[in-house]
């Protein structure tokens, strides 16, 4: 079974960027508790266009590993309370998900 990266790109408005750094800096991270879960990269991009781009990057040690993060109660508890607070983004975030063909580490 191959690994699976799963990825959320968010368009931060720029007077939100504090504040959209901290829900993901200052959180309990629960992933390490689930099956599968390999690692995570919270990453900031360029600002164009009257944003500042974030990505979240998981990796999983399989899509079905990704899949049970999703149904799990962990997934459930990191969620709680999205989108009820003022609006961090410029839209939802874009989910992409990749399988990962080829892997070269050192």
């Amino acid at each position: 079974m191959n690994k699976y990266i799963a990825m959320n790109r968010f368009k931060v408005l720029p007077e939100s960027e504090d504040a959209f750094r901290s829900r993901w800096l200052d959180r309990e991270v629960l992933l390490k508790t689930v099956p599968g879960f390999i690692s995570f990269q919270f990453l900031k991009g360029p600002e164009k266009d009257g944003y500042i781009l974030y990505a979240s990057h998981t990796v999983w040690a399989s899509y079905d590993a990704f899949i049970g993060w999703t149904n799990s109660e962990q997934f459930r508890q990191a969620h709680a309370g999205a989108g009820q607070s003022k609006p961090q983004t410029a839209g939802p975030p874009v989910f992409e998900g990749f399988e990962v063909l080829q892997d070269i580490e050192l």
